[in-house]
């Protein structure tokens, strides 16, 4: 069922009236737009055999801006009414001064569609909904009498934008999103574990709760759990590393992805910032950001600026070939907008951010790649990180890994750490699996206290001389 369409200059704002007040914001300036939204979600959770929460959540407004040089004026107001688009203007105004600048060409058309517009909150009801939580609860349960506590959610949003140019562009787009996590913690011998699960994206809520999908999420979190119950403390040192397909791409977006994004590298913080033609990578590393992806949770028909996704090559055999750009940080360095502006909403001011990142499939058969390892790791999943974008410097901890030795896959360990730079790993690639994964569907990203959703994938791969943290020798 489609949503009924968000037309704010039909319901709240004239679309002339918002016209001239918006060329009136940006008169003498870059570049700017008036960015219209309409949010709705809903969240229910169930947790240790009840219900615990159950939120719905709506909201409406608009952000203005006007954009002069490196200078960017931003106001945001939750009401769509004249009175506080003209206060806004006021303020926008601040950033242009004296005017002087040329207007930046509008982004190209597109008619291309990624995912349904349908509201993926009506792919079941309210009692449906909880039914389903009790129901996954009953049935980790059921699988596994160590289980002691299981945690479910089940997510679903809406999200209507509207994109109004100085030149007259109107743009829009309608983004759903869905979601389902799981939870559980098993107990044995007094020693408890636990181990998560989930997927979802861009679709109708009714795939991501079918009964096949949410089965295999608690079974992957049960599994987990258990392997963790059997975990031994991790091995401290520097060592070799093979990380799994699909989700541990989260390091290659943290580590490398942030430092590829165009404003910290205009303004040379980026540990890659000026090395545009240049080797950075080992040969046979090609990483892409790809917004085009039908239905992935990261994918953006348009960015939050009105320019279409793209699917953008950033590393190619080794080589930087380019950066993620917004609008802005591309004419200052004089380049093409790429469809990474993004936004958290209309309270914030758009920047380049990542859509689905992730690193192409090598030759390589990942089984092979484990069993070239004399003393190392075997990481499948990861959880927190921290980076430092202007050197790449990281570390992640890992939820599931391995002790491998001579090419034999040991007992799991827990505690691991990975601690190294991107730039100094990126080099150190010695495999690349021919077995490339997107993640299922779970990452958000943060950046300037922004949030927003994320894909992320890659092949396994071989890492060599990585510093490993744990508790164990």
């Amino acid at each position: 069922m489609s949503s009924e369409a968000f037309r704010p200059f039909e319901t709240a704002l004239d679309q002339d009236t918002a016209l001239r007040h918006l060329r009136d914001a940006t008169a003498g300036a870059d570049d700017g737009e008036l960015f219209l939204e309409r949010r709705r979600s809903e969240v229910l959770s169930f947790d240790d055999g009840r219900l615990k929460t159950a939120s719905f959540d709506a909201s409406e407004g608009f952000g203005l801006r006007a954009v002069r040089g490196e200078t960017a004026g931003y106001a945001h107001s939750t009401t769509l009414e004249e009175k506080a688009l003209k206060r806004a203007v006021a303020t926008t105004r601040l950033a242009v001064g004296s005017g002087g600048g040329t207007m930046a060409e509008a982004p190209r058309a597109t008619n291309r569609r990624l995912y349904t517009d349908a509201d993926p909150m009506l792919g079941a009801t309210f009692p449906a909904k909880v039914e389903l939580l009790a129901e996954i609860d009953a049935y980790a349960r059921g699988l596994d009498s160590s289980v002691v506590q299981v945690s479910a959610s089940v997510a679903a949003s809406l999200q209507e934008v509207a994109i109004l140019r100085p030149e007259g562009t109107l743009v829009t787009d309608i983004r759903p999103m869905a979601r389902l996590n799981v939870s559980v913690i098993v107990e044995k011998d007094g020693r408890r574990e636990s181990g998560g699960a989930g997927g979802g994206g861009r679709v109708d809520l009714g795939g991501v709760i079918a009964t096949d999908v949410w089965q295999g999420h608690v079974r992957e979190a049960l599994r987990i759990a258990r392997v963790n119950l059997e975990a031994e403390a991790a091995p401290a040192g520097v060592m070799d590393v093979v990380l799994g397909p699909g989700w541990p791409g989260i390091l290659l977006h943290e580590a490398i992805g942030h430092g590829l994004e165009g404003d910290f590298n205009r303004k040379g913080t980026s540990a890659f910032a000026g090395l545009l033609g240049k080797e950075v990578a080992a040969r046979g590393v090609t990483v892409l950001d790809d917004g085009t992806i039908p239905d992935r949770r990261g994918s953006i028909t348009v960015d939050d600026e009105g320019t279409p996704s793209q699917r953008n090559v950033l590393i190619e055999d080794g080589i930087l070939v380019g950066y993620m750009q917004d609008r802005q940080n591309a004419r200052l360095m004089g380049v093409a907008p790429t469809g990474n502006g993004r936004r958290e909403s209309y309270a914030h001011a758009p920047m380049p951010r990542m859509t689905n990142t992730y690193m192409l499939s090598g030759d390589a058969d990942p089984a092979a790649m484990v069993a070239d390892l004399k003393d190392g790791i075997y990481a499948v999943g990861f959880g927190g990180g921290q980076v430092d974008i202007t050197n790449g410097k990281f570390v992640f901890s890992c939820t599931e890994a391995y002790r491998v030795k001579n090419g034999t896959i040991g007992a799991p360990v827990k505690g691991a750490t990975l601690i190294g730079d991107g730039p100094t790993a990126l080099r150190q690639i010695r495999a690349i699996g021919n077995d490339m994964a997107l993640d299922p569907g779970i990452g958000n990203c943060g950046k300037g206290g922004q949030w927003v959703p994320v894909g992320v994938g890659q092949p396994s791969l071989l890492i060599g001389g990585l510093t490993i943290g744990g508790a164990g020798g």
